[in-house]
């Protein structure tokens, strides 16, 4: 069955059939599934308003709005379904254990630690394990995602437990949410003094959709206004009822900064994750598991911090991580000592990668360095296609006049370089949620890990872009070039400082908005008559004050006679005064404008500029 006839072209119509495509596809993609000229495509999409080439890549809205048009349905294939074929198509399988039954043993629960800002959570870990990394962290806050592994005796055994250390801040909810899809148990920190707060409900739900057991520690009971049981109570109303009230929520009432009860904590995790999960893995497979924080380091190039899921990870074996390959040159545990190999949920830093892959990326270990070329440079490609998908902004062709011109909407273009591959994508992704209204788009040319470089300045001078700097500095050249080309460069050390200073530019480039606001009104008593001025009106100030060189409009009978008039001479008695007070008398002169009477009132005003909020 045809359908109707595009500039010439028949197109093929659909039934309803259901086409995959993965994120990111062009109309050449979508003609090849339909047996179609993609040219012909081309044509029906600026029918419907897009101007879209055969090889651009277009958003999933575009891709099911043409479909819909040909009676297609389009699927968009998810991110860990386009991943999880690709590796197929090189035999391979992410996320299962090999093996039989008698292959799996026990690995210790990774943990991750939430809860809101300022309620203990970095003061915790510090506790746990017993170094101080609070003085090191700019604005008070933990910057990035970084994996510890501490043992406790539970029963006089030793079990070991992996700690995923999560930001608090709601700028970095992504980041937590990520946190909390890699994690077994989720301990909930609240304040004993505070109770529960709006990131306490935020940090909860993230454990809920993760589907994971929580702890709950109650934090700060050695400060004046503590109380626990308060928080019992209020944790009750969103489903975590404790042990001692009948529930099934373990709940440990602690001091992170006294140090106490931190060993009661972690045998109440030991023990939720014996009686809620079966956490066993087999050691002897290929490793498998996830990115958790990923640098780039002057000495050692790209440094990425990676937990093991699953199997053994040894030095010399290559592996893929997101769009990275290379062959494990070193690997150091949290405490900076090499070792040979990590097992099933062991947090470990691998050297050796091409490139500095991102916080939550997949790793697979593949048998030969050619396989993993192929899977990175093909997750490579397939994550560029959605990123230009994202990035093309939807113009119909009856706006599109209006678009180009000048002023009708601006864009500020920003480069963002960051110390670490999860500052940097927590950064991006507030950024793009800041809403000033529609006038001002925002729009990130290039993220990525690592110095400000020459590269980047060059692409900032021709695309007019601000590169912003967290914890890294330009490198070499970069920053003579940059002020030599005029190339705006910040540099950050806490992110709430600069998602507020861009907010705050985002918000400059907005045309200003004016509001009336008026200044007093003048009752006109007598009319004198100049040969060199015109009509004087002799006045009586009501109301506020009349100024010279301010708007004004003239009222007979409570109508309003004339618009846009100019206060352009204001006397009193004899001297000519920049303003008369409500009270006095005064004479107003209205430039050209005489049509003046008896008992008319003069209302004056100004435009100011209202403040964005």
């Amino acid at each position: 069955m045809q359908a109707p006839s595009v500039g010439g072209v028949m197109l093929p119509r659909g039934n309803g059939e259901t086409i995959r495509l993965s994120r990111g596809a062009s109309l050449t993609d979508f003609a090849e599934k339909i047996n179609a000229n993609p040219a012909s495509l081309v044509a029906v999409m600026m029918n419907l308003g897009e101007m879209v080439t055969a090889t651009q890549s277009v958003s999933d809205e575009t891709l099911q709005l043409l479909a819909g048009e040909m009676n297609y349905t389009v699927q968009i294939v998810s991110p860990e379904e386009e991943d999880r074929e690709l590796l197929e198509s090189f035999d391979l399988e992410f996320g299962e254990d090999e093996g039989d039954e008698e292959d799996l043993v026990v690995r210790p629960p990774v943990v991750t630690v939430m809860g809101h800002v300022d309620h203990g959570k970095t003061r915790l870990l510090d506790a746990i394990r017993k170094t101080n990394v609070i003085a090191g962290e700019a604005g008070g806050i933990t910057q990035h995602i970084g994996a510890y592994q501490v043992a406790t005796e539970v029963n006089e055994e030793e079990r070991k437990i992996t700690f995923i250390d999560t930001p608090g801040h709601e700028a970095f909810t992504a980041m937590r949410a990520r946190g909390a899809r890699s994690t077994d148990i989720a301990i909930l920190v609240v304040a004993a003094n505070d109770g529960v707060m709006p990131q306490t409900v935020e940090a909860l739900n993230h454990a809920k959709a993760a589907d994971v057991p929580i702890v709950v520690a109650v934090n700060k009971i050695d400060v004046e206004g503590a109380d626990p049981t308060k928080v019992r109570g209020q944790l009750t109303e969103y489903g975590l009822v404790a042990e001692e009230y009948g529930g099934d929520t373990m709940f440990v009432d602690i001091s992170a900064k006294q140090g106490l009860h931190i060993d009661s904590l972690l045998e109440a995790v030991i023990l939720t994750a014996d009686a809620s999960l079966d956490l066993r893995a087999n050691p002897t497979q290929d490793a498998q598991g996830i990115s958790i924080e990923s640098r780039l380091d002057r000495g050692r190039g790209a440094v990425a911090t990676v937990l093991v899921q699953r199997g053994t990870l040894r030095v010399g074996d290559t592996m893929v991580v997101g769009d990275a390959y290379g062959r494990v040159r070193a690997m150091l545990d949290d405490n900076g000592n090499n070792v040979a190999e990590a097992g099933p949920s062991t947090p470990v830093q691998v050297l050796g990668l091409t490139n500095v892959p991102g916080a939550g990326d997949n790793f697979i270990v593949v048998d030969e360095d050619r396989t993993a070329r192929q899977i990175a440079e093909k997750r490579a490609a397939r994550e560029r296609n959605a990123a230009f998908a994202k990035r093309t902004r939807r113009v119909s062709l009856e706006d599109l006049d209006k678009v180009l011109k000048a002023g009708e909407v601006q864009q500020l273009n920003l480069i963002i370089k960051g110390d670490a591959s999860g500052s940097v994508e927590a950064l991006e992704s507030s950024l793009l949620q800041l809403d000033v209204g529609e006038e001002v788009d925002i729009r990130v040319l290039h993220r990525g890990v690592g110095a400000v470089t020459e590269s980047d300045i060059d692409l900032a001078m021709g695309s007019d872009a601000i590169v912003i700097g967290f914890n890294v500095r330009a490198a070499g050249r970069a920053a003579q070039m940059a002020e030599r080309e005029g190339v705006d460069v910040r540099y950050y050390s806490v992110i709430y400082q600069a998602i507020e200073e861009i907010e705050a530019a985002l918000k400059g480039m907005l045309k200003p908005e004016y509001e009336e606001v008026e200044l007093g009104t003048a009752e006109i008593r007598e009319v004198f008559r100049s040969s060199k001025l015109g009509n004087i009106a002799g006045v009586l100030i009501r109301s506020g004050e009349v100024r010279r060189n301010t708007k004004a409009r003239l009222l007979r009978d409570g109508k309003v006679i004339a618009e846009n008039l100019n206060i352009e001479g204001l006397r009193r008695f004899k001297d000519d005064v920049t303003e008369i007070r409500e009270g006095y008398e005064g004479g107003i002169n209205l430039g050209n404008f005489n049509d003046i009477k008896v008992d008319d009132v003069i209302a004056t005003y100004e435009m100011r500029e209202k403040p964005r909020v």
